[in-house]
């Protein structure tokens, strides 16, 4: 807790520098501030010249482009693409062919941060925004896909559902965890109960003087959950209730009666977890529930809308990681007396997906400025994982059809991608799920 506390501390004083910040009066922080414009170099025509026309403009007059990170955002981004590069790359393919993420990989990510992006500095988290969070799922996915789902899942979800929902007692006991050694686990899913989450059958049977709960039942799909020090269980007080029984409950994995199976067999995504866990007569106090008893499934409505933003975040970094990897191969390469990237058929190809990678982008992080103004977002939030999930497939495929023999290899990080990112279309949502709520919401505009 002692070294994210100071981790806090030092990006809070490096982002205070090189801002200029007005002391008017106003409601909101963002108005106080004022941006200086700066003479642009374009590069339409080397004979014209541009004035020098520095003006300080108000908030107002002057927004930044969505894609414009501000100096703490791009702080977290630029440590956590030095890590993933020179830390984790090292070890992606080795982790891949084992099937797990080596313990040091997962403590490098609690002491640089990466696993308590918004958790308040008191509780040892570091304090960032929603966007940080994104951003460094992005860089990780970049390089390791398998990585970057364990710090969304847990930053995204549980962290902010605890953030969200829970009492005092629940932040003060769990959020320091979460910060600095503990994993977590969103144990939903069941066998009964994938895109009808609601159908699930585990059971939470409160004790007959209400201290503690016992739960039962077997959850399926449960990413992190063979690394988790804490799974957030959805059970059901009620089934009579349906869907109005459901609760949320921080379940120690520790817990007696809590048994994660063996990992599944994957496409991709192969260093990630994902297995069964049994919960066969769990005790879990009432202490340890997560907001109000009932209200479980409209926490999980709401963190999974927030979940989606992660998810597309991960799919961008997906498709970046391909272009890094084609781009420098495209102009190493020659064929014909010709390097492949100079051949106007491939221009065309790789300009259309850089393209589409950016219209991601804009998507993503103009939902994440939603969000973080609480500006409804649900409808956005299904766009960009949906779109973004469509782009990381194609460039995927297209960075193989480009590389050609080498790309069918594992010699290069490409096969690793086109296997990781088919995912993307199917968890937190499926595309006709994304496509299903996208539609609703327009109707609703139109009516």
């Amino acid at each position: 807790m002692t070294s994210a506390y100071c981790r806090a501390a030092v990006l809070r004083a490096a982002r205070s520098m090189q801002r200029t910040i007005t002391s008017a009066s106003s409601s909101t922080a963002a108005q106080n501030i004022r941006y200086t414009s700066k003479p642009v170099s374009r590069n339409f025509s080397a004979s014209l010249v541009y004035p020098d026309i520095s003006v300080e403009h108000s908030y107002e007059q002057r927004r930044l482009p969505v894609t414009q990170f501000t100096e703490d955002e791009e702080m977290v981004r630029d440590a956590a693409r030095h890590w993933a590069n020179e830390v984790l790359r090292p070890l992606v393919r080795d982790m891949d062919n084992e099937g797990k993420t080596r313990p040091d990989v997962i403590h490098g990510l609690f002491d640089h941060g990466f696993m308590g992006m918004e958790i308040p500095e008191e509780y040892g988290g570091s304090e960032m925004n929603f966007t940080s969070a994104c951003l460094v799922v992005e860089e990780l996915s970049r390089v390791d896909p398998s990585v970057s789902i364990l710090v969304d899942i847990h930053n995204t979800l549980t962290n902010n559902a605890v953030r969200f929902w829970g009492s005092k007692e629940l932040k003060e006991k769990w959020l320091p965890r979460l910060a600095s050694e503990a994993v977590s686990s969103f144990a939903l899913s069941e066998a009964g109960s994938g895109t009808d989450a609601f159908a699930l059958k585990t059971t939470a049977t409160a004790s007959s003087d209400g201290s503690y709960y016992t739960l039962n039942g077997e959850k399926l799909w449960i990413s992190n959950s063979r690394e988790a020090g804490v799974l957030l269980v959805f059970a059901n007080v009620d089934p009579s209730l349906k869907h109005k029984g459901i609760t949320a409950f921080m379940v120690d994995a520790n817990t007696e009666g809590l048994h994660v199976g063996k990992p599944e067999k994957k496409l991709g995504l192969r260093a990630s977890s994902t297995c069964p866990v049994v919960l066969d007569n769990v005790k879990v106090d009432a202490a340890d529930v997560l907001g109000e008893v009932g209200l479980g499934y409209k926490y999980c409505i709401n963190i999974l809308n927030e979940g989606r933003i992660g998810i597309a975040s991960q799919q961008i970094g997906i498709a970046k990681g391909c272009m890094d990897i084609a781009m420098p191969y495209l102009n190493e390469r020659s064929q014909f007396g010709t390097k492949l990237a100079d051949f106007q058929g491939m221009e065309h190809q790789y300009a259309q997906i850089a393209t589409e990678i950016h219209a991601a982008e804009l998507m993503t992080y103009n939902t994440c400025r939603m969000k973080e103004n609480d500006i409804p977002f649900v409808k956005e939030a299904s766009m960009a994982k949906l779109y973004a999930s469509q782009v990381a497939e194609k460039a995927a495929s297209k960075t193989i059809e480009w590389l050609g023999g080498i790309g069918f290899t594992q010699d290069l990080l490409a096969e690793k991608f086109y296997r990781d990112c088919k995912v993307g279309s199917i968890y937190e949502g499926t595309s006709n799920i994304q496509l299903q709520t996208i539609a609703k919401r327009i109707k609703d505009e139109y009516r």
